[in-house]
């Protein structure tokens, strides 16, 4: 406990001493955590219009005009029992012909038509949405399989609209898999060059400490004393960094809010302000890493000589 009061008491006293080189090195952890935040509001970004458009896809089975209700229930247990399935939804006839008057209330020729009809010429129909866009297919098979045939299901089956919208989905589906791999691989290059960059400017600011490092190795101090104090001289830089970073975000996300939710369809402020606590453990951690190893590594230079 005495070695590592000391440690941290040496830490803080070469985080005063370095001056200016201490903030430039957390200027540069800053923008490196500043980077890492930013990646990490763009995955929610990306996330929630993914998730968006995954809601506005869907396969519909038609039912024809006058369809056995206790087979449609039963049609709609037994997609509901897929695992595949994350939800069923039906919607009536005289439900799906309200909503049509609603739809083409302004086309008077339409509902006038439908007036002289004097009968309901609309079946219901199941909305069905998978879990993943990737489902959809087995669903599909599921409609067109002998088990529908056995139990009779085909007889009320009107149209199911899945190849209609296939090539939508499978489009759908080939650019969430390709905007997924091109933020991991974003995020993975953006932070490589920022460790690199942050491991540059930390082995400056130890640069001038190396006559120190020295003297330290000539009187007899082990690595772990000659280390301790500069890993713990990046803690302070992280820990600095973080707090830096997480002000900054706040005026900027609270601006991205109040004018860009109607473009990135996601309030970012108050994504950020309920996501506080995840994003500063996260950015902090962050932080902390890239600050104990950059030092890490820089002091390690002297150590061998």
């Amino acid at each position: 406990m005495i070695l590592l009061k000391r440690i941290i008491k040496s830490g803080f006293k070469n985080f005063k001493r370095s001056g200016l080189i201490s903030w430039a090195a957390i200027l540069v952890v800053t923008i490196t955590l500043f980077v890492i935040t930013t990646i990490i509001l763009f995955q929610a970004v990306l996330h929630f219009s993914l998730n968006q458009i995954k809601d506005k896809v869907d396969v519909t089975i038609y039912f024809n005009v006058g369809a056995s209700q206790d087979q449609i229930n039963s049609l709609e247990d037994s997609l509901k029992q897929l695992p595949e399935v994350a939800s069923v939804t039906y919607t009536s006839s005289d439900e799906a012909l309200a909503l049509f008057r609603e739809r083409h209330n302004a086309d008077y020729s339409t509902i006038a038509a439908l007036d002289e009809i004097n009968a309901n010429p609309l079946g219901g129909y199941l909305n069905i949405k998978a879990k993943e866009i990737s489902q959809y297919e087995t669903i599909a098979n599921f409609l067109k399989g002998d088990s529908l045939s056995v139990s009779g299901f085909n007889s009320i089956i009107d149209k199911v609209d899945y190849n209609q919208n296939k090539l939508v989905i499978d489009k759908l589906n080939g650019i969430i898999a390709g905007a997924q791999k091109l933020g991991f691989l974003i995020t993975l290059l953006l932070i490589i060059i920022s460790i690199i960059i942050t491991f540059n400017t930390i082995r400056l600011a130890i640069f001038f400490s190396k006559e120190e490092i020295g003297v330290m190795r000539l009187v007899g101090a082990s690595k772990m004393r000659v280390r301790g104090p500069f890993m713990i001289e990046g803690a302070i830089y992280g820990i600095v960094a973080t707090l830096i970073t997480l002000v900054l975000f706040w005026p900027i996300t609270f601006w991205l809010g109040r004018n860009m939710t109607s473009f990135l369809g996601l309030n970012l402020y108050s994504y950020y302000l309920s996501n506080l606590f995840q994003i500063f453990i996260i950015v902090l951690l962050s932080g902390i890493f890239l600050g104990m190893v950059s030092s890490l590594l820089a002091v390690r230079r002297y150590l061998n000589k």
